[in-house]
Formats: structure tokens, C-alpha cells, sequence
């Protein structure tokens, strides 16, 4: 079908991350954005301006009976998801949903289940494709690690300590819908880390969490510390701090994989291979972060070519969902 004509994509929100999104479905040739949809009408045509994208909605389900087209692209707030992704899916029209799936594991459970295999449905999960990622995962599948003993995935940043010259925190005005949420640094950011610890190591399984409540102007965690076993028998942790002074305004990663024959480490922009051998290589973070975007939705419209199945389809990204639920369960929130 997309061999002989172009692939129509509409879009669901109209946000700082819709920014990323278009950018990267205006590097498939194969792709035409036929439309946009926001709950205020005039964002909604701000980005139709901006991508040069032919008509904007206030109503999703408006757009997908006027346009019909071959996949829906939701980036709105969690609270909607589900009901968009039921509005394309009585149409049969292919999902590919922003993390996270629903609010809770539950409503993601619920949805997966009355979806079914009425459409093919991937979650947005992006941390996984970013380049030095994939790098990791390719040293991992030509053996040159070995067997993953121990890992550590580390994020931090100085968002909620470092102020504007009104004295607001420099992530709330980046990201204002951070102060309300009452599940933060674990569903809004950790989930990102969560899954990409579980593409590079395996199945796993939480069997300790800690949280922290620090800035006084969000209202949820904004510090925490996961403990994980994998199925293989590796020991980590996943942990978090968006209150880290000194440390960059957007979240900095770290990551450590020990294994059998040699290590990996990632820090500030470079990635090393230890071991016999050294292997470094070194990014540009900020042309990174748009290329996990371009990556996740290259996969997205190259597995609709194809058949074959999503890297983050919606069981698999249930077992995310299902870490994140235990590490607010055994931090007793």
C-alpha cells in the first residue's frame, strides 16, 4: 500500500514534543502529515503554519473521519490517551501513542485488552533508539560484553533547583504540567530509563524502590532510586534526581553495564567499550535527542511496511508500565 502512494499521518496534540515529532516524519519521503489536532484550535494551526501541514482540527475524532488516514500519531497528556486511541482503533487506523500509555498500569491493561489486534499499536517509547543506545545494544549482540553481570542507569538534572529571574524553577517553565503531577520522576522520566534497561539487559523485575519529594513547587517525586534483578541474573539500579545542583538543566545520563568479557560506560557525550579492546565514541547530545525521535518513527513506518513487529508495541511496553507500577508500590506510594 505505502509502495504505491503516500502514507497519511494525522497528529494529536499540538505541544513542545509535536516539535520533534513532525520533524522527524518530514525525514520520510514515503509520509505526508495530512493533518493536525489540538484542543485549542489556534495551537492547532500555529504547527499546520510551521510544518506547512494542510488542515487543523479541534476534534480528533472530526479529523480522522474527514482525512482517513493510515496511522494517528498521539502526542497529547496521558489523561486522553486511551479515548484517542479507541477513536482510531474503531476506525482501524494504526496507533503510535506517546509514552506513557494511560495514567496507570490498569488503564493500560484495560486498553490493551479492548484494542486487541484490531490495529497494530505502538507506544512511543523513544529513550531506547537513542544513538548511543543502539550503540550499547549492538555491542551487546556481537558478544563483545558477555554475559551482564551488574548495571546502573542514572539520570540527573538541575531543572527544579536552578531558577528564572522570576524565581521559577527552570523545568516548570519549560514544562509547566510537571508541578500537578502526583506521580513524577518515576512515570514522566525513570520510565524512559526503565525501558531501556530492560532493551539492553532483559526481562527484570523491581524488588525495591525509594522516593523523594524535594522542591516544594511540584507536588509529586522528583528523586528516586529503583533496585532491579534481571531474569539473567544481573543486579542494578535505575535511579533519578531532577533537584542534582551543578548538574545540565535537561536530564544527563549515565550508565554502567559490567559484564564477563569487558564494560561499557556512558557519561556526559561519550560511550566507552572497556575491556581488552577500548572502543570510544563520542556525540553531540542535543542532535541525539532528536535522532531517538527520528529513530522511533523511522521503526514505527518501516514495521507497518513491513509486517514485522514493534520494537515497543503495546505488550511489550505493558512490562515497562508493570516495573514502574512496583517501584510506586514498594516505595509506598
Amino acid at each position: 500500500m505505502m509502495a504505491s502512494k503516500k502514507f497519511k499521518v494525522a497528529i494529536a496534540g499540538s505541544g513542545m514534543v509535536t516539535r520533534h515529532h513532525l520533524n522527524a516524519w518530514a525525514k520520510l519521503s514515503q509520509v505526508l502529515v495530512v493533518a493536525i489536532c489540538a484542543r485549542h484550535l489556534q495551537n492547532a494551526q500555529a504547527r499546520a503554519t510551521e510544518f506547512d501541514i494542510p488542515t487543523a482540527y479541534d476534534n480528533v475524532a472530526a479529523m480522522l473521519d474527514a482525512e482517513k488516514p493510515d496511522a494517528l500519531d498521539i502526542a497529547t497528556p496521558p489523561q486522553v490517551h486511551a479515548e484517542q486511541v479507541k477513536l482510531a482503533a474503531e476506525r482501524g487506523i494504526n496507533v503510535l501513542c506517546q509514552k506513557p500509555m494511560t495514567p496507570n498500569l490498569t488503564e493500560s491493561e484495560q486498553l490493551v485488552a479492548e484494542v486487541g489486534d484490531s490495529i497494530r499499536f505502538m507506544v512511543h517509547e523513544n529513550w531506547r533508539f537513542r544513538p548511543q543506545y543502539r550503540q550499547v545494544g549492538q555491542w551487546i549482540a556481537q558478544n563483545k560484553v558477555g554475559r551482564i553481570r551488574e548495571f546502573h542507569l542514572t539520570t540527573r538534572s538541575s531543572g527544579l533547583v536552578t531558577r528564572t529571574a522570576t524565581g521559577q524553577p527552570v523545568a516548570l517553565e519549560r514544562q509547566p504540567f510537571l508541578a500537578n503531577l502526583k506521580r513524577f520522576i518515576i512515570n514522566e522520566l525513570l520510565i524512559h530509563h526503565l525501558d531501556t534497561i530492560r532493551f539492553l539487559v532483559g526481562s527484570m523485575k523491581v524488588v525495591a524502590s525509594n522516593t523523594s519529594h524535594i522542591c516544594q513547587e511540584v507536588i509529586g517525586d522528583d528523586m528516586a532510586q529503583i533496585i532491579l534483578n534481571a531474569e539473567s541474573g544481573a543486579v542494578g539500579t535505575v535511579s533519578g534526581n531532577f533537584c542534582a545542583a551543578g548538574f545540565p538543566l535537561l536530564p544527563s545520563d549515565r550508565l554502567e553495564l559490567i559484564g564477563e568479557k569487558a564494560s561499557i560506560l556512558f557519561d556526559n557525550n561519550e560511550l566507552i567499550l572497556i575491556g581488552d579492546t577500548e572502543e570510544k565514541i563520542s556525540y553531540d547530545l542535543h542532535e541525539a535527542y532528536q535522532t531517538s525521535y527520528d529513530n522511533a518513527i523511522a521503526h514505527f513506518t518501516k514495521s507497518l511496511e513491513s509486517g514485522e513487529s514493534f520494537e515497543t508495541d503495546r505488550l511489550d511496553n505493558l512490562e515497562t508500565l508493570r516495573l514502574v507500577s512496583d517501584a510506586y508500590r514498594l516505595a509506598g506510594r
